[in-house]
């Protein structure tokens, strides 16, 4: 699958570690603003971390990825699991590392990132299983001033009631249409509830075919219209 031309050289280094995890860093050093991202089963995909730079191209954000698999990731292989062999790869995989995982290791993240760059406000953007850990994370006493879900993981209407910020959901064919429609009049807060249509899951994150054209137009698309969200509300 073919990048996006001019994707930041860091992801060619050695990434740091904040609260014990590998993350990706790009953006620039002196942003006051910064977005956590939070990939999806797929871990570091080349489509995702030139998400992220995307987000940080106006230089008024920085962008981290945390590697909340600790280097083992789902394999896309399994996905979707159709096969006996891909469902017990896949559903062996998933209980050691639901959602509530993800939750649990990002005060330590946010707290060592401000350690070394100082104070950020904060945004986030998850894709699938990250999108569930950004609507657990987005309620009372959260540390985000504004969200976002794409392709979103788990959507639980309860969840969406929760939440405090403003919220942009963006959602694929695969999601159902009306469980988007249950979680976008669930959020009491300002909010962007969008469904591609067209568009499979994962296609702002690891599954994207940027060689299609009408993807890339989508994946860029998405990007745009979260920066815009964050960019009203941030």
């Amino acid at each position: 699958m073919e990048g996006i031309d001019g994707h930041s050289a860091a992801c060619c280094n050695i990434p740091p570690t904040f609260g014990g995890l590998k993350t990706y860093v790009t953006g620039s050093v002196s942003a006051k603003k910064a977005i956590l991202v939070i990939y999806d089963f797929f871990g570091f995909f080349p489509q995702t971390i030139q998400g992220a730079d995307i987000l940080a191209a106006s230089e008024e954000y920085q962008v981290f990825m945390p590697d909340f698999f600790e280097g083992r990731p789902a394999d896309i292989a399994w996905y979707p699991p159709v096969t006996e062999e891909q469902k017990s790869a896949l559903y062996s995989w998933f209980p050691s590392r639901v959602p509530e995982t993800g939750v649990a290791k990002i005060p330590k993240v946010l707290t060592e990132v401000e350690s070394v760059y100082e104070k950020k406000d904060w945004a986030a953007l998850g894709f699938c299983w990250g999108g569930k850990v950004v609507a657990l994370t987005s309620g009372a006493d959260t540390r985000w001033k504004v969200s976002a879900q794409s392709h979103p993981g788990m959507l639980d209407a309860a969840d969406g009631a929760k939440v405090t910020i403003p919220m942009c959901v963006l959602g694929s064919e695969e999601e159902k249409a009306e469980d988007l429609v249950a979680f976008g009049n669930a959020l009491k807060v300002e909010k962007h509830i969008e469904r591609f249509d067209d568009q499979l899951h994962g296609w702002m994150s690891a599954r994207a075919d940027l060689e299609d054209e009408k993807v890339r137009g989508e994946y860029e698309r998405g990007y745009k219209t979260v920066l815009e969200f964050f960019g009203k509300h941030f």
